[in-house]
């Protein structure tokens, strides 16, 4: 019997985009009868068999017109017998079933949008929430699949009767938008005082005007956005900037900027090129970490001692509003008090910020996933992301060849800048950037999150995957959830995450064998316990061999060597450098209590042996005194190394790392670099140099010897603009590899996690 009609299943970020719609539009300019529905597992498209050369037009326009947040990953057609032949084409109701679609990630107000909401004869005008199947919150608002209305935030929110005929009509714009909404129907905002969370008071355009008029007289402004509260401020106000550091007891960390328009580029930044701009203003709209310009209207206070700023335009209709009406630029950070992670909800933003904020612009939709803004660097046309969030996530990310059919496995992350990762089928969905496990709350959301990402996507692991330190929360709670669900637990080595991250995101298949890995950062488990960050390693997906790189040295105070760089100084010193007290750089240690300290190191107490790359750099920075005894945020010593290091013009220096034994030579190093008589630029610089050379003469020399042509970089370290671009240069003819749409710190560590586990 022959089959009267054929049935599409359709995969890929196809729900919430406008697809059915989209798809609806093309059958009836084809002529097709039928119909299409989401479901759990994406779209299905049911169609009375058509001519052939209509159906290949059908499938090719499928492709070639998508809407702008859609893709289409793949197309399985099925023979279909109707019973009762349509008679024409229609949009049915989702069904249920098993989940294997993909959640749409939050999207940047579109155009069509933006014109609306600045048009006055529209109904949406100067509405906050304006949105259509082009733009506007998704995974910020959604409870649970199949994407529709009742299953997300805005579920307490009924349609008016216009909104209602808008997202009933397939031709419409606002076909099936979720958070399609009005000032009649929809959310609302309202200007709050300390202490007064109520949605009573100045609402609508008075209360962004207030907003505005408070900004422009240098106050702080509470702001709840879609995954989270931001604090702003005048970014060119020095005195408001100060201010806001000095409530929120944040020193000296880089504050973002939101920029009005892209024309503000011309005056605060020195890229302002195409590719630049398209990211800007593309539908993730990151922080695009940029080089700020001479004579940038900025405030000095927004990264001090840094030459890059945080660069971003408005991703939201508030946002835009706001912005046009102050029309300067805006620091725009987490808001958050210190220690915490940013509010979610009013009450929350009202206790955490009241000795911070001046006033709070608050909306009544509940924020259900926080989304913190995702960070960019650009430079010379290539984007590396730094933080993966907003925007971004949770696109899934599609695994190598010969990682088909791979069983569900849930990966836990680090406790550093933590994501965790679902791994299913032939793709990986990573969560958003959630940050310090040390912390009780993030803790918190770190679970309430898992949570939310097993429901949405019907995720039931069958492994769970751990770093192998069992100090780490992600380790405790990983077992903990093995334990509850009787599941087997996987163990791996922090740095074999960081390569094989890599390696996954680049599609290398499993028989393309081993590389070379240099995985740089600030502290990993090892083998045998040893405390790993600076290392040379053999990897591929199964396996981790231990080559060489930097000589482990005492971390005195354990986790006090992390925040007081002087502590690192003091240790590389006492192990290469015998006579350092006679060198001026010691005045440094001087100030300190170092004396108990030495006693300790000598001792072994409390000074835990660590190759880490971060702390050298930690101790190159207080050697040239350019970072506080104690940093305030982590980073920041290595930060303003490189930033000074890149004011020299890349000098010849007398300065060496030698591979000795597999390992650097840091007594040569020392003692040349003490010797080295040089402006502090030049001197930041000669340690970058000699510390690239040195790990590219190691890479090299073990390639030679395993027949490898192949270096894969990675670790927090590797995001040194300035080191990466050295080790790239002395690495010559060799194919050389790195983390470009994953942070190459902890970020993305969990989706390394997961595919050796899978290798595994």
């Amino acid at each position: 019997m022959i089959s009267n009609g054929i049935q599409l299943r359709v995969k890929g970020k196809v729900q919430g985009v406008g697809f059915r719609p989209y798809v609806w539009q093309l059958a009836h300019d084809l002529a097709l009868a039928g119909d299409v529905c989401n479901d759990a597992e994406g779209v299905l498209i049911r169609l009375v068999m058509p001519p052939e050369d209509i159906y290949q037009t059908f499938l090719t326009q499928l492709y070639q017109r998508c809407p702008p947040l859609a893709r289409i990953e793949s197309i399985t057609p099925h023979s279909l017998d109707w019973q009762t032949l349509p008679a024409d084409f229609a949009i049915r109701s989702s069904g249920e079933g098993h989940m294997d679609t993909q959640v749409i990630p939050d999207a940047a107000t579109c155009p069509s949008c933006l014109s609306e909401l600045y048009h006055p004869e529209d109904r949406r005008y100067h509405y906050p929430f304006i949105n259509c199947t082009h733009c506007g919150p998704r995974f910020t608002i959604i409870r649970k699949m199949p994407y529709d209305r009742p299953n997300t935030a805005m579920a307490e929110f009924p349609l008016c009767p216009a909104c209602l005929v808008e997202y009933e009509s397939p031709a419409d714009r606002r076909f099936h938008a979720q958070p399609n909404a009005c000032p009649v129907c929809g959310p609302h905002i309202w200007l709050s005082r300390k202490g007064d969370a109520s949605t009573t008071g100045i609402t609508g355009d008075n209360a962004l005007q207030q907003a505005a008029d408070l900004l422009l007289s240098g106050g702080i402004l509470a702001i709840k956005g879609l995954g989270g509260f931001h604090l702003a401020c005048d970014a060119t106000n020095s005195d408001a900037v100060n201010k806001l550091r000095q409530r929120k007891h944040r020193p000296s960390k880089p504050l973002a900027v939101m920029l009005p328009s892209a024309q503000w580029l011309n005056y605060c930044s020195q890229e302002q090129d195409d590719g630049l701009k398209q990211l800007l203003k593309s539908s993730p709209a990151p922080i695009i970490l940029l080089t700020q310009s001479l004579g940038s209207p900025l405030s000095d206070a927004i990264c001090p001692g840094l030459d890059e700023v945080g660069m971003m335009l408005p991703s939201n209709p508030l946002q835009h509003l706001l912005t046009g009406m102050v029309n300067r630029p805006l620091v725009m950070t987490s808001g958050n008090s210190s220690g915490k992670p940013p509010a979610l909800s009013n009450q929350q933003a009202q206790d955490d910020l009241a000795d911070i904020a001046d006033l709070w612009l608050m909306h009544n939709r509940d924020i259900v996933q926080r989304a913190d803004d995702s960070v960019i660097r650009y430079h010379r046309g290539k984007a590396e992301m730094l933080r993966r969030a907003r925007g971004y996530v949770p696109d899934a990310i599609e695994l190598p060849d010969g990682f088909e059919h791979i069983p569900p496995i849930l990966s836990m992350g680090a406790d550093l800048k933590n994501t965790f990762c679902l791994l299913r089928g032939n793709a990986a969905v990573l969560s958003q950037h959630l940050g310090d496990l040390d912390d009780l709350d993030i803790q918190q959301q770190y679970q309430q999150s898992l949570t939310l990402f097993e429901d949405i996507y019907q995720f039931t692991p069958e492994a769970i995957v751990v770093d192998a330190h069992p100090g780490y929360v992600s380790h405790r709670y990983g077992r903990e959830l093995a334990a509850q669900r009787r599941l087997p637990i996987i163990e791996v080595l922090h740095h074999h995450a960081h390569i094989a991250a890599c390696l996954a995101e680049h599609g290398w298949r499993k028989e393309q064998g081993p590389v070379i890995g240099l995985a740089l950062d600030g502290l990993g488990y090892g083998k045998n316990g040893q405390l790993w960050g600076g290392e040379c390693l053999l990897v591929d997906y199964q396996h981790c061999e231990h080559l060489g790189g930097l000589p482990s040295v005492a971390m005195p105070g354990g986790d006090k060597a992390s925040s007081q760089p002087w502590r690192n100084l003091l240790a590389q010193w006492l192990r290469f450098v015998p006579n350092w007290q006679n060198y001026s750089a010691a005045a440094v240690i001087n100030r300190e209590n170092w004396q108990p300290l030495a006693t300790a190191i000598e001792r072994g107490l409390n000074s835990p042996q660590a190759s880490s790359c971060g702390r050298l750099f930690d101790a190159v920075a207080a050697a040239l005194a350019i970072c506080p005894s104690a940093i305030s945020w982590e980073g920041e010593a290595a930060c303003k190394l490189e930033a000074l290091a890149r004011q020299c013009c890349r000098t010849a220096h007398p300065v060496t790392m030698p591979v000795v034994n597999n390992q650097l030579d840091l007594a040569t190093f020392w003692n040349q670099w003490l010797a080295y008589q040089a402006p502090a630029a030049e001197r930041a610089y000669a340690f970058h140099d000699a510390l690239a050379q040195g790990f590219a003469s190691m890479a090299k020399m073990f390639a030679s010897q395993h027949q490898i042509d192949i270096v894969v970089l990675s670790g927090g370290v590797m995001h040194n603009r300035l080191l990466r671009e050295l080790l790239i240069h002395y690495l010559g003819d060799m194919q050389v590899i790195w983390p470009e749409r994953l942070p190459m710190g902890d970020g993305g560590l969990s989706l390394g996690q997961a595919i050796i586990a899978a290798a595994r």
